[in-house]
């Protein structure tokens, strides 16, 4: 991983009085920035919507209720780890750092992945590095997509807005089966190295197999059904889970408001990081209490970014402060709904597939 120097400029002091600002709200309201009875509650909810799925699914005697609480369990799993594996991660789901790391490993788990390998990776390099290849994890390089500029131009990829959404079926499913095992032998789309030690090597391959096991060997071996619609189950649920996640993560990093930064020859960036965060983010909806509890707070990406000790409960809350700093300084908050979101990303496939150097949107308050 490329180690990037960051310069400084109004971000850094539009940063250091947002922090001053956030560290005074929580004070004067004698509250915790991590979360509070809200986040219990929500914490309990998400999980016991796995396990109530899970044991109706394992009851169904009707094929379409079978499939019905199939997908709500897949859907409950994607929830918990919005709500509470993300915030969690971060150390900020509760204020214990032993029930944070409990509830982070037992809820990113239940999905088949490994905890530590996107964890770390998530904090050490997509917050620090955000959008910049061969630093950022989350910048690929595989040739059916092209994501930045210095990625090579090929014929196909002015199609590659059509295509896309159709690939995007496959993400959770590719991220099961292939993106963990590929990042062992070196050899996965990620711009960056990944070392993985032997121990969660261990445990990669123990929780796939559990996956598996309590996803499709004991449904079929309890449930009066064919194996086929077990299996067809499986795939159904992980092609709504993929399309939830990319629709929901896309739209904020790969956008034709956004840019993809690249450091000079010596390593170092033309702006801050606080700026870059500003630079790389869209939100969209950030005042919908809907989405802040169900979305664990991932539609107020930018604020997420600079602010990740913060548990995404207080979010909205933190918004007005949020916006009053960044408008002081001169920083841009790209913040719309989530159509326009939307609307940009497909944009963004379409420009990276005609030009070789990306025209963005000039985004107006």
């Amino acid at each position: 991983m490329k180690k990037i120097k960051f310069s400084r400029d109004e971000g850094s002091d539009f940063y250091k009085e947002l922090n001053e600002r956030i560290r005074n709200y929580f004070e004067n309201n004698q509250i915790d920035k991590t979360g509070n009875r809200k986040m219990v509650f929500k914490i309990a909810m998400y999980f016991s919507l796995v396990f109530l799925f899970y044991f109706l699914m394992l009851i169904s005697s009707d094929l379409a209720a079978f499939f019905v609480f199939y997908i709500g369990l897949g859907i409950s799993v994607l929830l918990n780890a919005f709500n509470v594996s993300h915030d969690a991660a971060h150390g900020v789901a509760v204020k214990s750092k032993f029930w944070n790391k409990l509830l982070f490993q037992l809820s990113f788990n239940l999905q088949g992945n490994n905890a530590y390998v996107w964890g770390k990776n998530h904090n050490e390099s997509h917050h620090l590095y955000t959008n910049i290849e061969g630093s950022d994890i989350d910048v690929l390089n595989n040739p059916l997509v092209r994501m930045t500029t210095e990625q090579s131009l090929q014929w196909y990829h002015r199609f590659q807005y059509l295509y896309v959404p159709f690939l995007y079926l496959f993400y959770s499913l590719n991220w099961f089966l292939f993106r963990e095992f590929l990042m062992i032998f070196n050899r996965s789309s990620r711009t960056i190295k990944i070392m993985i030690p032997t121990w969660e090597i261990v445990k990669l391959i123990f929780f796939k197999i559990a996956y598996i096991t309590y996803m499709i060997i004991i449904p079929g071996i309890v449930l009066p059904f064919a194996w086929k619609y077990i299996l067809v189950a499986f795939l159904l649920n992980h092609f709504l889970v993929s399309i939830l996640f990319t629709g929901v993560l896309g739209v904020s990093h790969l956008s034709d408001y956004v840019v993809h930064p690249q450091p000079d020859s010596e390593g170092k960036l033309a702006m801050s990081w606080p700026k870059l965060q500003m630079c790389t983010s869209v939100d969209y909806n950030v005042n919908s209490t809907f989405l802040n509890w169900t979305l664990g707070g991932f539609n107020a990406h930018a604020l997420h970014h600079l602010l990740p000790n913060i548990c995404h409960i207080h979010y909205i809350k933190l918004l007005p402060i949020f916006r009053e700093v960044a408008k002081k300084y001169g920083i841009i908050y790209m913040e719309m709904s989530y159509s326009q979101a939307l609307r940009s990303h497909f944009r963004f496939l379409k420009k990276m597939g005609t030009q070789l150097e990306l025209k963005t949107m000039s985004y107006e308050i």
